[in-house]
């Protein structure tokens, strides 16, 4: 008999198929009576399955008392209580490393698109805006300095990317890294007042909520550009809406939304914003590379063996 596998939300097609070669898959998302759904696998379960933005409670795990791997299709694993996990006897996996390139890219195609206004100028050609007049003038990437809030893998691949524009690099994270030669802020604050365009790419969670606040977006100023990849809750959301509906910023490039898939409608109007639907991981390769590292944590939890990307 195949292993009993609790599966919490839709993963990558590929990933899935796996999942249900190898185990008995119980889709708790499916089910329609959730309690009578947990009751029934109370005492069967001891793995499950989930992705970064839908997580597991701390309720939903102690209801399967046998629980020993929660293994997350994503990186950020703020959707899940690691500490109270590990109190209850319980691994969390996620997949980091294979994501990271292709969050950079989407980070710095997020930087082009939103201060040379690549999808306005897209949009003004198809409306042929053109044939009256040019369109109105961009601003100048190459030779800005870019603040990083979140100089992790993904952090420093963004960085790299921006050299390579000749950009300038600073950073907030907690501590000041060893043997990054970019200038380091101990407060957001001061960065944003500090720079042209200021990404985020830390990890979710309470520790980072709203740390681009209200203040922060002040200082970065009507001539500043937010460009964000990491999680909705690290930008004060309606504090940035009312900044860029009022010209308080210059632009911002959103990957990530508070409330996700439901966006500020008040966004949808405005030129100077480039919105994508949290897709900075979304490429054929890396989307399979995440599931792989699902499928190989739970095969090696259920072959006794040491888990690959233990959180």
């Amino acid at each position: 008999m195949k292993p009993d596998l609790l599966l919490l939300c839709p993963l990558f097609p590929a990933t899935m198929e796996q999942l249900d070669a190898a185990y008995t898959v119980h889709r708790y998302y499916q089910a329609a009576d959730k309690d009578a759904f947990v009751a029934g696998l109370r005492d069967r379960i001891t793995a499950a399955a989930t992705a970064g933005h839908h997580g597991m409670s701390v309720e939903l795990m102690r209801k399967f008392p046998k629980l020993k791997i929660v293994s997350c299709f994503g990186v950020g694993v703020d959707g899940i209580d690691v500490p109270a996990a590990r109190e209850l006897g319980i691994a969390v996996t996620n997949t980091p490393d294979v994501l990271t390139e292709c969050v950079a890219d989407n980070a710095l195609a997020l930087v082009l698109a939103t201060m040379r206004r690549t999808v306005f100028n897209d949009k003004f050609v198809r409306a042929g805006s053109w044939l009256k007049g040019n369109a109105p003038l961009a601003d100048k990437v190459s030779g800005n300095r870019m603040g990083i809030i979140g100089l992790g893998r993904i952090g420093k691949a963004i960085a790299k990317r921006a050299e390579a524009f000749g950009m300038k690099i600073a950073y907030h994270s907690r501590n000041r890294q060893n043997g990054v030669a970019y200038d380091y802020y101990d407060r957001p604050l001061e960065l944003a007042r500090d720079v042209k365009v200021l990404v985020v790419a830390c990890p979710g969670g309470k520790e980072t909520e709203n740390i681009v606040s209200s203040e922060v977006i002040a200082a970065l100023g009507k001539d500043g550009y937010l460009i964000n990849v990491s999680r909705g809750t690290t930008v004060d959301e309606p504090a940035l809406v009312d900044a860029l509906v009022n010209g308080r910023l210059a632009g911002a490039g959103l990957d990530v939304f508070v409330a996700e898939p439901k966006v500020p409608e008040a966004l949808f109007k405005l030129d100077n914003v480039v919105l994508q639907p949290h897709v900075s991981s979304g490429t054929h390769w890396t989307r399979a590379a995440m599931g792989q590292l699902v499928v190989d944590n739970l095969a090696a939890y259920f072959a006794g063996k040491p888990l690959l990307t233990q959180v």
